[in-house]
Parts: structure tokens; C-alpha cells; sequence
């Protein structure tokens, strides 16, 4: 369906539900894409991203009810490109980054593949 579209490509997943956490690496990494690793919480998402060398990131609007404006900035600080996959509207992004483009759940595996490789340019 997605065929390698992310060969090659270093992957974090920020998600707090673990059925959508293993879904997305499911799907990512059929796609030829390696998970470095996935968060559930913002605290896990900042220790992977100071730890952690990867390409991208899909990340999602709220953790545990929490905005996650904190992982947001340090993806962006490091010119990381990302994706928000949320079931919340643009109106719950962060303001800063309501540019980025933005996966509705639940969400077609493609679209989130084609969302990552644009977003790796």
C-alpha cells in the first residue's frame, strides 16, 4: 500500500494510547521506517528526544490531558520535522505550530506515512 516511502528513516512515536502507539510503529515501520522509540508521556517524550538520534517524529496533540507544547518546541528547537496525529482540532495545538501539518484519529496509515515524508521534505 505505502510501499518504502521512509526507508532509511529514524522515527519516534509520542502517544499515550498503546494500541495507537503500536499501530503507528506497525504501519511506520512497514513503510521501512525504524522506531527509536515511543512515548507515552511528556517527560519519556524530552528524555528520547535528548537521547535519541531520528528523523521525525509523530506526536500527539495531549498526553495524559497535557498540551504538549514542551515536546513541540524541542522538536522544532531541533529542526526535527514532525506531525501532530490527534483526535483533537487545530484549535488544540499549540499556537506556535499550528502550521504543521495535523492527522485526524483515527487516521488512514497512508496518510500518515505521505504526511512524514513531506514533512522530511
Amino acid at each position: 500500500m505505502t510501499g518504502k516511502l521512509l526507508d532509511g528513516c529514524r522515527v519516534l512515536i509520542v502517544e499515550d494510547e498503546l494500541l495507537i502507539a503500536m499501530v503507528l510503529e506497525e504501519n511506520l515501520e512497514d513503510a521501512g521506517a525504524t522506531i527509536v522509540g515511543m512515548a507515552g508521556s511528556l517527560a519519556d517524550a524530552l528524555a528520547l528526544i535528548e537521547r535519541e538520534a531520528f528523523d521525525a517524529a509523530v506526536l500527539d496533540a495531549r498526553l495524559d490531558d497535557e498540551p504538549v507544547t514542551a515536546v513541540a518546541d524541542a522538536l522544532a528547537a531541533g529542526a526535527i520535522p514532525f506531525v501532530f496525529h490527534s483526535g483533537y482540532g487545530p484549535e488544540h495545538l499549540p499556537a506556535q505550530h499550528r502550521h504543521r501539518p495535523l492527522l485526524r484519529k483515527p487516521s488512514d496509515p497512508a496518510a500518515v506515512v505521505l504526511a512524514l515524508r513531506d514533512a522530511l521534505g
